[in-house]
């Protein structure tokens, strides 16, 4: 009688931790030009199953550019240079340019 009463509060306290746990729904949804990407209720943000904690707007004028570029990407980076935000688009040649998917990704590229 004793084991199952012990079994039973174990099954009890593991489906109150269980249903205790907060999903984090979505608040918002994105149609990048590149990606499609989420706004957490937390203030966290979603792209492809990764969570960011950043969204980044990174404005500047390539050289010989006749407007503006703005990069938009989710980071876990808290910043990210224009520089660095245009060579890792897919303007650089050299890999060491790119982000790693868990540092950034982009997820929208338009001009002003």
């Amino acid at each position: 009688m004793k084991n199952l009463t012990v079994i039973f509060l174990c099954l009890f306290l593991a489906s109150v931790a269980i249903g205790c746990g907060k999903k984090n729904g979505i608040r918002a949804t994105y149609d990048g030009n590149i990606n499609t990407y989420y706004e957490l209720e937390d203030g966290t943000w979603s792209c492809d199953d990764r969570s960011y904690e950043y969204r980044l707007e990174c404005r500047g004028r390539l050289p010989n550019a006749e407007c503006d570029s703005v990069f938009v990407y989710l980071s876990n980076l808290p910043d990210i240079s224009f520089e660095q935000a245009a060579k890792a688009s897919g303007l650089s040649s050299d890999t060491a340019d790119y982000f790693a998917a868990e540092d950034a990704v982009l997820v929208e590229l338009r001009t002003e």
